[in-house]
This record gives structure tokens, C-alpha cells and sequence, in this order.
């Protein structure tokens, strides 16, 4: 079967994933990593009233969240700085060059598949992660969780996707994921779902298998 559209995640995709720096901070505070991103993010196998969830669906400011979250973990019994957790998420990136996923996204349009993003995401922070990539130049559409309403893993945003692409039939899509319950909500609706690891090159081969033998049996 053909494929037709080919959409990715951005954080930890095309940039290093930020939980690294948040396992780092979680040690430094005593807290067991999995338990802590829970309070700061909450569940990402759901979409949820969190407020992390509500600030990537665009409905609370990222300084109300910010508060929200902070709260919820000092009264679990943790110090929290934003400051500092977020320093480590600037600090130094995993060495890998993810240049290599822009030169994918260039390879798959000049194949004539359409491509796009879905990323959950805070409307305060638009004007930077897109600062970081030529998006015009590489995707034909961006659904963004904060100015959608809508967050992955919940079903809407990736049909939402698929119609803007115009593909009719989720089995012509792919989605790649670094966060695994995004991929599987996505495998769930019939699309070809790929886990983005640590090195993203094994993840492009596995999507570069998949395109070049829909291209044969086209």
C-alpha cells in the first residue's frame, strides 16, 4: 500500500527528548525519576486534566502551570526549581547529530510524500521550537496540541492530522514517536507507527524500509 504522509513528533525527534534532564533533576532531588515525571507532567498514556495536559491544550498559561506543578510537588515532599531543571535541559544535548531527521524529512518530500508535525506543545514556547527548523520548507502542516485543544495520545489530534494531509486511510500514514503510547494510539487508528529511540537512525531506517517497499509494490 502507498504511502502518502509521513508526520513526526518534534521534542525528542528532532531535538534531544527533555525527560533526561528531568530524571537528572529528580535524582538530585531524591525522587524516584518514573514517580516524579508523573507530578511535573502527569500520565502521557492520557490526556488529562493535568496541568501540564491544560497547558498543552492551550486552556492555562504556562505561569498558572508552573505554580500548579510546583505546589503538587513540594506537597510531595520534594524541593522543586524551575530554573534549575530546565538548565538541564539546555545543558550540552546527548552528542547525537539529529540533522540527519531534517535530511530524512528533505529525502521523503522529493519522494513526493506529503509531511507534517504532531506535537504536544505550549503556545509560550511556539515562536521558539519553531525557530528551530525550516518548517515552511519541510512540512506541508503543523497541528500543535496548545492551538488545537487537543493533545496526543487522544484520537482526534492525529485524524486532525490525517485530514489536513488529505489521506483518507490511516494504513497510508506514518507516525514517529519517541514517547511509545503516542505511536501505539497511533497504530490503534490503523497508521504505521515507529518509536523514535535514543539515536534516531534506527527509527529512519525502519521508516525508509517501510517507504521503499511502497514504492515497489506501487
Amino acid at each position: 500500500m502507498t504511502i502518502e504522509a509521513v508526520l513526526f513528533d518534534y521534542g525528542g525527534v528532532f531535538t534531544p527528548s527533555p525527560f533526561a534532564a528531568v530524571n537528572a533533576y529528580a535524582h538530585a532531588v531524591g525522587a524516584e525519576p518514573a514517580f516524579f515525571r508523573e507530578i511535573v507532567f502527569g500520565s502521557y498514556h492520557t490526556d488529562s486534566d493535568h496541568p501540564w495536559h491544560r497547558c498543552e491544550r492551550g486552556e492555562i498559561s504556562v505561569a498558572d502551570t508552573w505554580t500548579e506543578i510546583s505546589a503538587a510537588v513540594e506537597a510531595a515532599g520534594y524541593r522543586f526549581n524551575l530554573g534549575e531543571m530546565f538548565s538541564g535541559m539546555g545543558a550540552g544535548g546527548d552528542g547525537i547529530d539529529r540533522s540527519i531527521v531534517i535530511d530524512a524529512v528533505r529525502d521523503i518530500r522529493q519522494r513526493g510524500v506529503r509531511t507534517g508535525i504532531i506535537t504536544n506543545n505550549v503556545r509560550e514556547y511556539g515562536d521558539a521550537w519553531r525557530s528551530q527548523l525550516p518548517i515552511d520548507e519541510l512540512f506541508d502542516t503543523i497541528v500543535d496540541s496548545s492551538h488545537e485543544g487537543v493533545r496526543k495520545p487522544n484520537p482526534a489530534i492525529y485524524h486532525l492530522a490525517l485530514e489536513r494531509l488529505s489521506v483518507a486511510d490511516p494504513a497510508r500514514a506514518v507516525f514517529l514517536d519517541d514517547f511509545e503510547g503516542n505511536v501505539i494510539a497511533a497504530r490503534d487508528l490503523g497508521m504505521h507507527g515507529i518509536v523514535v529511540r535514543d539515536d534516531p537512525r534506527d527509527a529512519l531506517d525502519e521508516l525508509f524500509a517501510l517507504l521503499d517497499g511502497s514504492a515497489v509494490q506501487e
